[in-house]
């Protein structure tokens, strides 16, 4: 079996590499470039190519960048016009990571797409292989992984699904081994200095000022562009009041921002479309576990498939959901059922 791993420079992904080739796996290396062409590519290239040299492992660099455009950036500036908030990376993974690059590395021979995500696939019963929230719940990324199906990642592996990732530099450094592209990523790659206001504004005009309102319909400000909000926000309202106000709600048609009191933000469920199902619906418990931000802890509801779309009735309520960010749903071991798109709270 010929195993792909997906590199990108840092230390994860290299020490995903380093863990297979320990077990004697046959491998390449693939690193996909979904930026356009900079300098950075030929320093992420010439870097990983000196380490895959040194471990003796075949390395390919693939330009992604025009399919990243289309599939990624394109729809992420599209949902800040439509008055959501999206999620790239959970988009990027299914669209790109586990789609065009899975696809690229069977084409080059490879059986097995291998990531440096902190996550599981196991053998969980009646379900099969299924993903599994990591070891590490601090660098879990099984969230961001709620959208790929299923079939998908039965052809992935994750050797970081044991590891802390307080320890990766030290097993590295123990190897004699330095990521070719050192520090953390940042937290949306295609963001400068992730200021995701400065991006859109630079690929061109967005939505304009309009009022602010009440959920009553009472006027207390204006706004300066929908996209510039997502909901519970409260910093950077500016508008004055006798209590603190937070984003209740968008009505993109009026372009009208809706504000309230913090009493105002709880819900009491939602609706997600885009769904993926790892499992059908009717093999779910009773209770699901909902995770609607990924720094959330995952809380109890029931769950039904309407019309293709997920309608979630939370038991205990959940700071509003945000549209645009996904909903992923886990049992109580942490096995992921599926996830879907937010469309609407409840």
């Amino acid at each position: 079996m010929k195993i792909a791993v997906a590199v990108s420079g840092g230390m994860d992904s290299l020490l995903a590499l380093t863990l297979l080739k320990e077990q004697g796996h046959e491998l390449i290396a693939v690193h996909g470039h979904f930026l356009p062409p900079s300098p950075a590519w030929e320093t992420a290239e010439q870097g990983l190519a000196a380490v895959c040299e040194s471990l003796g492992i075949p390395f390919h660099a693939l330009d992604l960048h025009e399919e990243f455009e289309k599939r990624v950036v394109a729809p992420f500036e599209r949902g800040y016009r439509e008055g959501l908030t999206p999620n790239p990376c959970a988009l990027c993974n299914p669209r790109m990571k586990f789609g065009v690059l899975l696809d690229a590395v069977q084409e080059l021979g490879s059986d097995r797409l291998a990531t440096g995500h902190y996550v599981r696939i196991e053998e969980r019963g009646d379900f099969g292989r299924m993903l599994v929230r990591g070891v590490d719940r601090t660098k879990d990324q099984s969230y961001f992984l709620s959208l790929v199906p299923i079939d998908s990642l039965r052809l992935s592996l994750f050797p970081l699904a044991e590891t802390l990732k307080k320890d990766v530099l030290a097993i590295l450094a123990a190897q004699g081994l330095t990521p070719p592209v050192p520090g953390e990523s940042q937290e949306i790659c295609f963001v400068p200095n992730d200021d995701y206001q400065a991006f859109l504004t630079g690929r061109g005009v967005m939505p304009g000022s309009g009022p602010a309102e009440l959920s009553d319909g009472t006027v207390v400000g204006t706004h300066q562009g929908l996209w510039r909000h997502t909901q519970g926000q409260r910093r950077g309202l500016g508008i004055p009041w006798q209590e603190a106000l937070y984003v209740l709600d968008k009505d993109v048609a009026r372009n009208v921002l809706i504000v309230g009191t913090k009493s105002e933000l709880a819900s009491n469920g939602c609706v997600a479309g885009q769904v993926n199902l790892m499992a059908a619906v009717d093999t779910w418990p009773d209770v699901v576990m909902v995770q609607t931000r990924y720094r959330q802890q995952a809380k109890p509801s029931h769950v039904r498939l309407v019309d293709g779309k997920l309608h979630f009735a939370f038991l205990e309520p959940h700071t509003r959901p945000t549209p645009g960010q996904v909903a992923a749903v886990y049992d109580e071991n942490g096995v992921v059922l599926g996830g879907g798109v937010i469309e609407k709270p409840l």
